[in-house]
């Protein structure tokens, strides 16, 4: 069996977020740690310790949101089923929906802010020669997978219109993932598209898709473009976090041997 690790680490080093949303990390060394450790042990000296050392933790600040992350449908609306129903948080999630076969949509030809369309996606199943089966979980390589670790990693990369998503959730797919920073356009595109057309439906349009059936989203995954087509597992449990909109992933695709 081979792993390959499709999530990005939680970095404050790496721009993966705008300014107000970037994590922040304290790290502590082996050092402080010891200094860290005296008062829970009255009389105990630094150099009691092997090597004077303690532990090495880290104190962090990030959303729900920062790194390879899972979008629940809260995310998106307050109510999914077409105003049916209250949309579910991460922690309500089926932990079912999380371990199934991928398909990878390679859409890197496609140019920064370009909206996929549903005959997009229709024309890339039949290059691939697969078809969509429900609970079936769609990860789509884009030119941001290039970008990242450099500053245009947050304008770059297509992303998924109304209809494309409504697509793939109409067909039973219920997760899905990207390697941009958002499921949908880069916001700057998306601005200026609003800006010329005064179209408020282009705002978050594959977001909101939601809102008529739920699904779940990941976002800023990586080495998507080490993966075939098909013919894998995705392995992608978000961490349970209490009536949040979204909760962080480690994400895995799982091959045979020899692909």
């Amino acid at each position: 069996m081979k792993f390959i690790d499709i999530s990005m680490p939680i970095s404050a080093d790496i721009v993966t977020d705008p300014p107000p949303l970037r994590p922040k990390i304290a790290y502590s060394d082996h050092r402080e740690g010891a200094l860290q450790m005296l008062p829970f042990f009255p009389g105990l000296k630094v150099e009691d310790l092997p090597d004077g050392e303690g532990w090495a933790v880290e104190e962090i600040t990030l959303t729900s949101h920062s790194g390879s992350h899972m979008d629940a449908p809260w995310h998106y609306h307050s109510t999914t089923d077409g105003g049916k129903r209250r949309a579910p948080t991460i922690d309500e999630a089926p932990l079912k929906l999380f371990y199934r076969p991928g398909i990878k949509l390679d859409f890197r030809r496609f140019v920064d802010g370009y909206a996929v369309t549903a005959a997009d996606i229709e024309a890339e199943l039949a290059r691939i020669g697969r078809a969509l089966q429900p609970y079936d979980i769609v990860l789509v390589n884009t030119s941001a997978a290039a970008a990242y670790g450099g500053p245009r990693y947050l304008a770059s990369g297509c992303g998924m219109g109304r209809d494309a998503t409504l697509y793939l959730t109409e067909r039973g797919v219920q997760v899905v993932g990207t390697d941009a920073w958002s499921w949908d356009a880069p916001f700057d595109r998306m601005v200026a598209r609003y800006a010329e057309t005064g179209d408020p439906s282009i705002i978050w349009e594959g977001h909101k898709a939601g809102r008529e059936r739920p699904y779940y989203q990941m976002e800023k995954l990586q080495n998507l473009e080490s993966l075939p087509a098909h013919g894998f597992t995705v392995i992608c449990f978000p961490v349970k976090i209490a009536r949040a909109s979204a909760g962080w992933v480690r994400a895995v695709a799982m091959l045979e041997q020899g692909q």
